[in-house]
């Protein structure tokens, strides 16, 4: 009896314990076996082995010894760390990027390099150029005195009739520091001086001295976003122009922002809109200065089209409008309006003057607002070689007679407030390389009051308005980033009124770009 009882006990318990963690077919068999062993048992109560009484007590223990094992296989179970199962195509793409990102960072780091630098330093950038020129500056001898432009208020005209000949340097030396994805500053040094803003050259003969540096460019430039850029401090000219109305040594000081559709884009078809303001002279008005502060806002509209892989097509329309630039006379012997005198010119521009003391104050006669026109034809049919096409329009629409009249009192001038310019360019769009050629031949005209003589080029008639002629020249590479270049500038005034003034300059440069 006690032999039949330890049987079914054993097979019973195992039913009900094997019962709990089952799955699937498992369970069917577990099943099986549990309903096998209560049968036994009954059939051995049928047949007098067991009682019904014991049939009970033997479930009874075999349930709570299963429930026991059960509880002490789920405690046990509870500390095993069950890892589930990876196939090995997983665990292949898993190595696979694991050791890109590595490797990225590593060269990114310079792991093992000892040739290393700091992080910071890669987000420097030095650009700069020297330029080595000689420069011939030929007067006709029929030009007007010195004397007599003087009279007529150019006071900075200095030589009219005598030919110079000058070696002069320019050195330029820029910063351009990555402070964040975003955000950029940028700084420039150059030769040159604080009174000439369109002109960064040194004249050599200055008994073996040391040349000045200045603050050439001095700004942040901010890319928040791929279609948007704006530079704030002492910034590159923002604006699609040429020298006409712009030298091309001018830096602006104020504030820009540009508006275009992203280069990564690569439509063919790409707009822009540039809008700055920009100081000019800054005055402490007082009780006896009464001349307000100097300025001008410029906007441009326009747009660049890759017609094809050979031809692009660059227009840019602008409006510039300069405030308080002209001048007011002075009255009863009082200085209110000597400030109205403007910092600089080259010449031009009609002057008069506004001290009504004996010394004279000139300053200029007409507003300034600029309607200005230009564009650019790139063909690229025999790349490298390319055929560039520049124009360039401008008009001075501030300019009103009768308005000058009533201010000035005496001067009773004709507009001459129009401007253009065409040049024609053969060869390489920029000379990189060694055997790297270009040459050019254009075209100038330039009327007295159409822009500010301040601020058009330099080297055409030696800087300044009222003139008209043609130029031409041509750059040659003899190394990476060395070029030589020849150009020669011929200009007379433009009108038969004007005091004449015809100057030829020629001009051989070696130049340096690293």
């Amino acid at each position: 009896m006690n032999r039949y009882k330890r049987a079914a006990l054993a097979l019973l318990t195992a039913a009900v314990f094997a019962t709990g963690p089952s799955w699937g077919n498992e369970q069917e068999e577990v099943e099986v076996i549990r309903q096998t062993t209560i049968n036994l048992i009954q059939a051995l109560v049928d047949k007098g082995v067991l009682t019904q009484d014991a049939a009970n007590d033997l479930i009874k223990q075999a349930e709570k010894s299963a429930r026991k094992k059960v509880a002490d296989t789920q405690a046990a179970n509870s500390k095993v760390v069950r890892v589930p199962y990876v196939p090995e195509s997983v665990k292949r793409e898993i190595r696979d990027q694991v050791k890109q990102e590595v490797v990225a960072q590593a060269k990114a780091e310079r792991w093992g390099d000892v040739n290393a630098v700091p992080e910071w330093l890669d987000r420097l950038k030095w650009e700069g150029d020297l330029r080595v020129r000689y420069q011939s500056d030929r007067f006709a001898k029929t030009n007007a005195t010195v004397a007599q432009f003087t009279g007529a208020g150019q006071t900075n005209v200095t030589n009219t009739t005598e030919q110079r000949d000058r070696e002069r340097v320019r050195a330029r030396l820029g910063l351009l520091a990555k402070v964040t994805p975003g955000v950029t500053a940028g700084f420039r040094l150059s030769t040159g001086n604080t009174s000439d803003p369109v002109s960064t050259n040194q004249t050599l003969g200055t008994y073996e001295n040391k040349y000045t540096l200045v603050f050439d460019r001095a700004y942040l430039k901010l890319d928040p976003w791929e279609w948007l850029t704006a530079s704030a401090g002492r910034i590159p000219n923002p604006y699609f122009s040429t020298d006409l109305v712009w030298d091309d040594d001018l830096n602006f000081e104020g504030f820009a922002a540009t508006l275009q559709t992203p280069v990564s884009s690569n439509t063919p078809f790409r707009p822009f809109v540039t809008a700055g303001v920009f100081p000019l002279q800054e005055i402490e008005q007082t009780p006896t200065v009464l001349a307000k502060d100097k300025w001008f806002w410029g906007a441009q509209a326009g747009f660049e089209w890759r017609m094809n892989s050979d031809t692009r097509f660059k227009l840019g329309a602008a409006y510039y409008d300069f405030k308080n630039v002209e001048g007011i006379p002075s009255a009863g012997g009082t200085t209110y309006y000597e400030k109205t005198e403007p910092l600089f010119r080259q010449k031009g521009n009609s002057v008069f003057d506004i001290d009504p003391t004996a010394s004279f104050k000139y300053a200029l006669a007409s507003k300034f607002e600029l309607v200005n026109l230009t564009g650019s034809l790139d063909l690229a049919h025999f790349d490298p070689v390319h055929v560039i096409l520049t124009g360039d329009y401008v008009k001075n629409i501030g300019f009103n007679k009768s308005e000058i009249l009533a201010r000035t009192i005496s001067e009773n001038l004709e507009p001459k407030t129009k401007g253009w310019q065409a040049r024609v360019a053969v060869g390489m769009p920029s000379i990189k390389l060694r055997h790297d050629w270009q040459a050019y031949i254009g075209y100038r005209r330039l009327d007295r009051d159409a822009v500010m003589d301040a601020f058009t080029d330099s080297d055409f008639h030696l800087g300044g308005t009222d003139a008209k002629g043609y130029f031409i020249g041509g750059v040659y590479g003899l190394d990476k980033n060395t070029w030589l270049s020849m150009r020669w500038l011929s200009a007379d005034e433009v009108h038969p009124t004007s005091l004449p003034l015809a100057i030829d300059v020629m001009q051989v440069d070696l130049n340096v770009k690293f």
